[in-house]
């Protein structure tokens, strides 16, 4: 069993780079959409580049400082009982392997952009952070902690979120030029630190559902109708939060393209609107000619 703090933490992450990676995908491309290339990581602009690695550096120390949490604070150094691992903090165990992947992405990326002595290609740098999401993913499925009930129906979410993660960064190896592959690996990340937030004010925080309580780190529910309540109210959460996210990043383009957009971004969208209309004009044609063929061979 987990707590509000540890999945508010990692949510916090995800939240923010994922904003960050939504935002800067946008802007990225409707600046120039002939050179648009997929980033695993986004720069940040402005301050004459001190501030370049922030996102980065956001990785490695956010990631190294839930692992200490969970390896230090969590346990209170007692790893080992009876001469083999404590088998109370296997969850904290567990977490820190999950956090020491990320921490390690963080730290690569770094090294291959800021030294000349471990350069790798941005595809290279998708593939070790899409090794990241799955380490997160295998935990999260095969969890040392038995999730059953409401706690296991929203962790099955989480899964699921997270192997759009994997998904979305391995294409963009694949496909590193894709627009539409950047910005979905930014909605997963995003979808992911707020299905974490969701995780946390439903088990352990005000939003628990009607005829669930948490009693001794294990959430109960009085009846089977209870969970299945719970198991609903959770399928409607999630497809509010999708919604909410897609619609946002339907503002945002709007947004960024009346201020940022470039002059091919426009060209690029007349250019569709004149394929569109000669299309739909070629279906009328081809409509108007059959009706008239058939009309003659009703005459005849």
């Amino acid at each position: 069993m987990g707590s509000f703090r540890g999945h508010a933490v990692p949510g916090t992450l995800f939240l923010v780079v994922g904003l960050w990676h939504i935002w800067s995908a946008l802007v990225r491309y409707v600046s120039d959409p002939k050179s648009f290339q997929v980033r695993v990581w986004s720069p940040v602009w402005g301050f004459d580049g001190r501030i370049k690695y922030l996102e980065l550096y956001v990785i490695a120390i956010g990631s190294f400082i839930d692992l200490c949490i969970e390896l230090l604070y969590s346990p209170h150094f007692k790893y080992f009982v009876n001469g083999v691992l404590n088998p109370v903090h296997m969850n904290d165990f567990e977490h820190s392997g999950m956090l020491l992947m990320f921490f390690i992405f963080g730290l690569i990326a770094l090294l291959s952009e800021k030294t000349r002595f471990f350069p790798l290609p941005e595809g290279a740098l998708c593939l070790i952070a899409a090794t990241a999401f799955s380490a997160e993913y295998l935990l999260f499925y095969f969890h040392s902690t038995t999730h059953k009930g409401l706690e296991g129906y929203c962790h099955i979410i989480l899964v699921l979120l997270i192997g759009l993660c994997i998904l979305s960064t391995v294409t963009g190896a694949l496909l590193p030029t894709s627009f539409p592959v950047d910005l979905c690996s930014g909605i997963a990340l995003t979808l992911q630190g707020i299905w974490f937030y969701q995780t946390a004010f439903t088990l352990y925080g005000p939003m628990m559902p009607d005829g669930c309580q948490l009693k001794s780190d294990t959430v109960s529910c009085h009846s089977a109708d209870s969970e299945v309540w719970g198991e609903l109210l959770a399928n409607f959460q999630i497809f509010s939060i999708v919604l909410g996210v897609l619609v946002a990043v339907v503002v945002a383009y709007g947004f960024v393209a009346s201020r940022f957009g470039h002059s091919e971004l426009r060209r690029v969208h007349v250019v569709q609107d004149v394929l569109v209309d000669n299309q739909i004009r070629g279906m009328f044609t081809q409509i108007n000619s059959g009706s008239l063929f058939l009309s003659r061979e009703e005459a005849i």
